[in-house]
């Protein structure tokens, strides 16, 4: 049994509400009076000196000063729980969270009947509880490694398409690094006539586990196998063909079903086109993502299509029949005499269609802008300069010619 060591609040003498500048003041007046400096030769005043730097050095530090509050010596010195039978809190020195000592699935399934309300959680609670405590305390399940199936990685690349591509949809080919079985190994990495042999270091497990001292007494501790990587299998002669990767990379087309309605940034999923598995995982997915180009004139927002199109003056005042552009083709619009500019109109079942529902399409809206001229001949002025008069009231110089009159008038 250690030696029995004072309340650090004890030796400064102060009381356990103590604030930062009470324990200051306090600290300086006792290493004041106990230093060696003014204390040669005095052993007694020397411990008193050390135990008084202890204390203050755990009571000036609020982390350290939550945790020996909390836990006593056992928070604040690795050494004491062990030396001393006990863990903070009066866990009694158990072997880790989930370890030998203690089964956090017999602790949780006790409490909670196996699951919370009735609801199987499908596994092990001390895996559960193992995993969340060694996340936290640098612990974890002892006797049991997580080696398996693994499903394999998914692979992203992208496809550029056009504007038209992406609202009627297209079929693509694409070429992509693929990892590919070995034949001469079918898969194992192994050299022809042999096989991986089991892991002398983990067992097979995958994993190995080793112990620590921490403040909550011995803890262990479990991390993946250095020697097989987690397979729990070693390869003592490698394929030559894959040099014991299992499989070989090749250049691999596949082809691209680009839906209709589909938006620049989204993705078309192929099932198993992703990195091969481990310990015999299903392959992930190859991840295509569409690039749309630009188109010069139409804009898109979800399902709509946005266009501006100009229309002359006269057109505008008159009214009458335009042609506009739609990704169908030229459709003909009639313009109403008066329209202003940036007169707004929509075009219903032009737009996009949806992915949902091929049916459905959304409207294309065309803003119309009144175009002025920048470059007119003397005629065109003329008959503009007339129109304007006409329209303030201003008669024009052949109105205002007096008639002449008849030889009976």
């Amino acid at each position: 049994m250690a030696q029995e060591k004072r309340d650090y609040y004890e030796v400064l003498g102060v009381s356990k509400t103590a604030t930062d500048a009470e324990i200051k003041k306090a600290y300086r007046k006792l290493a004041m009076k106990y230093h060696p400096d003014y204390n040669p030769g005095d052993k007694e005043a020397e411990e008193k000196f050390k135990e008084i730097n202890e204390a203050n050095e755990v009571l000036s530090d609020p982390k350290k000063r939550q945790l020996y509050d909390q836990y006593g010596f056992a928070g604040v010195d690795p050494n004491y729980a062990a030396q001393n039978g006990g863990g903070p809190g009066g866990f009694g020195g158990f072997s880790g969270f989930g370890g030998d000592g203690v089964d956090l699935g017999d602790i949780f399934g006790d409490i909670f009947g196996g699951g919370f309300g009735g609801f199987d959680f499908g596994g092990d609670m001390g895996d559960i509880f193992g995993d969340i405590f060694g996340d936290i305390f640098g612990g974890g399940r002892s006797g049991r490694a997580r080696s398996g199936p693994s499903r394999g990685a998914n692979i992203k690349t992208s496809v550029r398409i056009t504007f038209e591509e992406a609202v009627f949809g297209c079929d693509k080919e694409i070429e992509i690094n693929f990892k590919e079985t070995c034949a001469s190994c079918h898969g194992t990495g192994a050299k022809a006539g042999t096989s991986p042999q089991t892991c002398s270091k983990c067992n097979g497990k995958g994993k190995i586990m080793y112990t620590q001292q921490s403040f909550f007494g011995t803890v262990q501790n479990v991390q993946t196998c250095p020697d097989c990587n987690g397979t729990g299998q070693v390869i003592k002669e490698k394929c030559p063909d894959c040099y014991g990767t299992g499989y070989k990379t090749v250049r691999k087309k596949f082809k691209v079903s680009i839906p209709a309605g589909i938006d620049n940034g989204q993705c078309v999923r192929l099932a198993g086109g992703g990195e091969p598995g481990t310990g015999g995982g299903e392959r992930g997915d190859l991840l295509v993502e569409a690039v749309v180009s630009q188109h010069p004139i139409f804009k898109r927002q979800d399902t709509s299509i946005y266009s501006t199109v100009p229309i002359s003056f006269a057109r505008a005042a008159l009214g009458g029949p335009i042609r506009i552009k739609t990704v169908d083709g030229e459709v003909e619009y009639d313009v109403r005499p008066g329209t202003q500019t940036d007169t707004k109109v929509r075009l219903k079942g032009k737009g996009v269609p949806s992915l949902r529902s091929r049916s459905v399409r959304g409207d294309h809206y065309v803003t119309l802008v009144v175009q002025v001229p920048e470059r007119m001949n003397q005629a065109q002025k003329e008959a503009l300069r007339r129109f304007d008069d006409a329209m303030n009231g201003v008669a024009s110089p052949e109105e205002e010619k007096p008639k002449k009159k008849g030889i009976f008038k």
